[in-house]
């Protein structure tokens, strides 16, 4: 038999061609998932060691991951959240449903995130950030964390984006 040539698959090894190029958009916006990743790593560590911000941050610079992530970003998530726990602490608590001392250090961590950028980011659609929340703890978290994470983010942009959230419904 004698293979023939399908014009809906491209030319190549195994009728595979090239992947399409990714636009700059496509890769600023991966950049920045990879930035969340890795800043909710660092604030993961920074609840296990007390260690300063600086130092965190210095650690994660010198991991060759980081070239992948969006650093400033990193860096605006990292030390937002550590210069303002206590006032995200304070605002998320009421809508935990259990002692702020309870969580998860994961679950912590991407709460900060989450909350962070909900407050600070008005640049970032409430549903972007609540999503890469969520992913980040089905990866990360506990088995069912991510629903847990996803209920707690919904009531926080309810109160953080509540024009935002009137206009998309």
């Amino acid at each position: 038999m004698s293979e023939s040539h399908n014009p809906s698959q491209p030319a190549g090894k195994g009728g595979r061609g090239k992947r399409p190029r990714s636009t700059p958009e496509q890769r600023a916006r991966h950049a920045r998932s990879v930035a969340r990743r890795r800043a909710m790593q660092a604030l993961y560590s920074w609840q296990m060691t007390a260690a300063e911000p600086k130092d965190i941050l210095a650690e994660f610079r010198d991991d060759e991951e980081h070239a992948k992530a969006d650093a400033e970003y990193f860096r605006e998530i990292l030390i937002g959240v550590t210069r303002n726990r206590e006032a995200l602490d304070a605002r998320m608590e009421p809508y935990l449903g259990r002692p702020l001392d309870q969580l998860d250090p994961v679950e912590r961590a991407l709460l900060w995130l989450g909350q962070w950028e909900l407050a600070e980011r008005i640049d970032v659609p409430y549903r972007v950030v609540i999503n890469e929340a969520v992913d980040l703890a089905k990866r990360f978290g506990a088995e069912q964390s991510h629903r847990y994470i996803n209920g707690v983010l919904d009531r926080l942009s309810a109160d953080l984006r509540g024009p935002e959230r009137s206009t998309q419904r």
